[in-house]
């Protein structure tokens, strides 16, 4: 850590060529007192890597900013507050505390917070942030967090672990085994500084074989972000679970979607099968990562299109966690009816339960992107490829 980078001159430096493009600054070169080009640039990089995932920190003066694959990797702001909101105590420790997105809003929850980080450069921006930032309840410790706990005679209300999804020659790994620290391995060891454990695990994660692997697992939270899985969160407790409860959430700038479900209502729910009504609904990500392809529809009250279509329908308009459709017309997959049926012949289109990709669909159909139509390509109940023309309930 340079702290050179903090001088006035450097950080005005830094906010003017945010959207400055690096090899263009790079080329007329920096030639700052007191740091390199590489120290400035690995700022610019980050800083705008921050914007819209970390705008509090985006926002704050004097933020020291890690390379750009810290940023990457971290938390974004707004996972960061949805999972500080599933725990609450008096102390807690961050033991993968990294650039310390996580430990800073999980302060706001508890009345002490430990961020181990093994990285000394890191450990140091992160205490430096802390501070800017007015988070005096936070101890930064440079040690790695399974070091930590097996010296400490503290105990904690939680524990949360990110653990590394990067192996030894930097490639992505995502089994529990494979990550760092090894969760299946230290469970029990962090079992006797706490009962409640919060771990983040990759959204490749299989949850049938996280949970085979985590054991006492209470809850999953399945977060997305704009419709995309970002996040599985696992709540473990120090005592027996029978079956774990689902959470899904779908983040969005307009309304945060939900649905919870049992895992163990889902192999004794069955969907009732139909062929399309009024109203077309699909998923959003967080459910389609779920598996609650059978509880959705038992517990809001809609039909299923057929077993391994993921779509559902309804006469009644229902309020839905993903997006909602009004069928105009159902049509056979048949490239001379898509002509003469598709205004413009401009669409935009979604596979399920379909031998084709949107990609070979385009190319066959000639149908471009775009526009207010809809269409669903998909089986039927009858087996019967089909082609749903709709149009979107905002």
């Amino acid at each position: 850590m340079n702290n050179n980078i903090l001088n006035t001159g450097i950080q005005e430096f830094i906010n003017k060529n945010i959207n400055t493009d690096i090899s263009s600054l790079l080329l007329k070169g920096i030639n700052l007192e007191g740091v390199t080009d590489k120290d400035v640039v690995e700022q610019i990089e980050a800083k705008a890597k921050s914007k819209t995932k970390l705008p509090t920190w985006f926002k704050t003066a004097q933020i020291y900013y890690p390379n750009k694959l810290n940023i990457e990797q971290t938390s974004s702001e707004v996972t960061a507050q949805y999972k500080a909101s599933l725990v609450d105590g008096k102390s807690m420790v961050d033991i993968t505390g990294g650039f310390g997105i996580d430990a800073y809003f999980f302060a706001k929850q508890f009345d002490e917070v430990f961020h181990c980080e093994i990285n000394s450069d890191l450990s140091k921006i992160a205490t430096h942030n802390f501070q800017v930032l007015g988070a005096e309840n936070i101890t930064t410790i440079t040690e790695d967090g399974i070091s930590f706990l097996e010296k400490t005679n503290k105990t904690f209300d939680c524990i949360y672990v990110d653990p590394s999804r990067r192996n030894d020659v930097k490639n992505k790994v995502f089994l529990l085994q494979d990550c760092a620290p090894n969760m299946p391995l230290v469970l029990p060891l962090l079992f006797t500084k706490t009962s409640t454990v919060l771990v983040k695990t990759s959204p490749l994660l299989d949850i049938s074989i996280g949970i085979e692997a985590l054991k006492k697992v209470s809850e999953i939270h399945i977060v997305a972000v704009q419709n995309e899985v970002k996040e599985l969160l696992w709540i473990l407790k120090d005592t027996a679970i029978h079956t774990p409860k689902i959470k899904t959430i779908n983040l969005t700038k307009s309304e945060n979607e939900r649905f919870d479900f049992q895992l163990s209502d889902e192999s004794t729910s069955e969907a009732i099968l139909s062929e399309p009504l009024k109203y077309l609904y699909e998923p959003n990500a967080a459910i389609l990562k779920s598996g609650a392809f059978n509880s959705l529809p038992e517990k809001l009250q809609l039909k299923k299109l057929h077993k391994h279509t993921h779509l559902y329908t309804s006469e009644k308009l229902t309020d839905f966690p993903g997006r909602s459709f009004e069928i105009i017309n159902i049509l056979p997959y048949n490239k001379k009816v898509l002509k003469k049926e598709i205004p413009n012949s401009k669409a935009n289109i979604t596979t399920r339960n379909f031998p084709e990709t949107v990609a070979q669909i385009r190319k066959k159909t000639k149908i471009a992107d775009g526009g207010d139509i809809f269409l669903f390509f998909c089986t039927n109940l009858q087996n019967e490829k089909i082609v749903i023309q709709c149009k979107k309930i905002n």
